[in-house]
């Protein structure tokens, strides 16, 4: 049986229409943390212009690999494992194989997609996946990560409150980022914020470009 996130499908059209948006001149994403693959195959089938690329750890690629296959989408290659790891040094383990050089001699993907993923890690972990995008994006690339944030050190709501301390009751390294220190680590990779949307259930869409 196929893996299902409710949550995908209460939230995937407000993810759509930023991403529709914020990706129509792109062409290689990159999903961190792809989950159960419901994400990947509506947004392929919905922007069948990109070629969507999901990755996550090891245990979860066959689940994502039941909901490509049924979809059979042309733009969905095989789902890759990947992880945000501290050691030997901050980054991406594997690395992901690149996208070639294009026109401009670009080589790395032009757009990366992740959606309720910071939540889930440590901060340290927060800090390797930023290490891993500066080795794996292009040289314009745009970067959109959905999920909660708090702002000035406080939670935007009782329910995102609530929701970091199930978080933190559950894996004390975890916990709802804080949008300052995660916009100073795509600051620190060249990533400029130029979008801050607000989504349902007091959530956000974070984009950056390069």
């Amino acid at each position: 049986m196929k893996p299902h996130s409710p949550s995908c499908e209460r939230n995937r059209e407000p993810i759509l229409a930023v991403l529709r948006e914020q990706f129509a001149d792109r062409r290689q994403v990159l999903e961190i943390g792809s989950g159960t693959g419901q994400h990947a195959v509506h947004f392929a089938a919905a922007m069948p212009w990109l070629v969507w690329q999901c990755s996550d750890g090891a245990p979860y690629l066959p689940g994502i690999g039941m909901w490509l296959d049924e979809a059979g989408l042309p733009n969905t290659p095989a789902a890759i494992e990947l992880q945000a790891v501290t050691v030997p040094r901050p980054g991406f383990a594997p690395m992901p194989v690149l996208p070639g050089a294009d026109d401009d001699g670009a080589v790395g993907f032009d757009a990366v997609f992740s959606a309720n993923t910071l939540h889930i890690m440590g901060w340290p972990q927060v800090e390797a996946l930023f290490a891993g995008l500066d080795a794996a994006l292009a040289k314009d690339a745009t970067v959109v990560v959905y999920g909660p944030f708090n702002y000035g050190g406080q939670f935007s709501s009782d329910s995102n409150r609530e929701f970091d301390g199930w978080l933190k009751a559950r894996d004390p390294v975890s916990g709802v980022r804080d949008f300052e220190a995660v916009d100073a680590l795509a600051a620190g990779i060249g990533l400029r914020l130029v979008a801050d949307v607000a989504m349902p259930a007091n959530n956000r869409c974070l984009v950056w470009r390069r």
